[in-house]
């Protein structure tokens, strides 16, 4: 035994043995008064490592978990796809859902308003005379539910460019499919009629693309024969 401390009547002492007690003798006889027991660290610092380990991965799942609740701006649309149990996708607006990891992903889709140019010519009216309508076309991704799950199908991942481009062509189809029913006259004369009947073939088509028309600009009316600048 080795001797720790013993100024006074007694002297603390370390022990050989394998428990790694500390025995108490008093200086006047050789038998222990008491034994202090040392703790065994060999049961604690497992314990202590396990439950470090435990706070971080609790941590980090909570963590995660935060990342995957999305919330919606009110100028975007959420587009969950994947296994949504809703159809192809799952189109929020507006609000926020918990995007499931491994199972879902998700993509956003702008609301705010792009604008058309449409420079229509030799566009054939009833009576086979050619005309010219310079157009402007404002429309946007729509939010309402069932034409946005269009935009969704159709949209999803497209810039705005290939966005106006698929919408330019589907307006001057219909644009062209009108002018076709209409005389020069009734399209010089009544021009607030043709406008609206651009307006409803152009929006009944871009509704199937997940577009809603927001204005319809005719810019000008012309034709070939000079009928409607004389």
């Amino acid at each position: 035994r080795a001797k720790i401390s013993g100024d006074g009547e007694y002297a603390a002492v370390g022990s050989e043995s394998n428990d790694g007690a500390t025995f108490l003798f008093s200086k006047k006889s050789d038998q222990p008064v008491w034994k202090f027991s040392m703790p065994d660290r060999s049961s604690a610092s497992p314990n202590a490592v396990l439950g470090v380990i435990t706070a971080v991965l609790l941590i980090t799942l909570f963590i995660t978990l935060a990342k995957r609740y999305k919330r919606c701006p009110s100028n975007k649309i959420l587009v969950i796809y994947g296994k949504t149990n809703s159809g192809a996708s799952k189109c929020i607006h507006g609000g926020a859902a918990f995007v499931w990891p491994l199972f879902q992903a998700y993509d956003y889709l702008d609301l705010e308003p792009f604008v058309v140019p449409i420079d229509l010519s030799n566009a054939l009216s009833q009576e086979n005379i050619r005309v010219s309508v310079p157009t402007t076309v404002t429309a946007a991704i729509s939010n309402q539910t069932g034409i946005m799950q269009n935009a969704a199908i159709r949209l999803l991942g497209q810039s705005t460019q290939q966005i106006q481009t698929q919408a330019q062509d589907i307006i001057i189809g219909q644009m062209r499919a009108v002018i076709a029913t209409m005389k020069i006259e009734d399209i010089n004369r009544d021009r607030q009629s043709f406008m609206a009947k651009v307006n409803d073939a152009v929006a009944v088509e871009l509704e199937k693309i997940g577009l809603s028309v927001i204005n319809v600009n005719i810019r000008d009316i012309d034709d070939e024969s000079g009928y409607i600048k004389a």
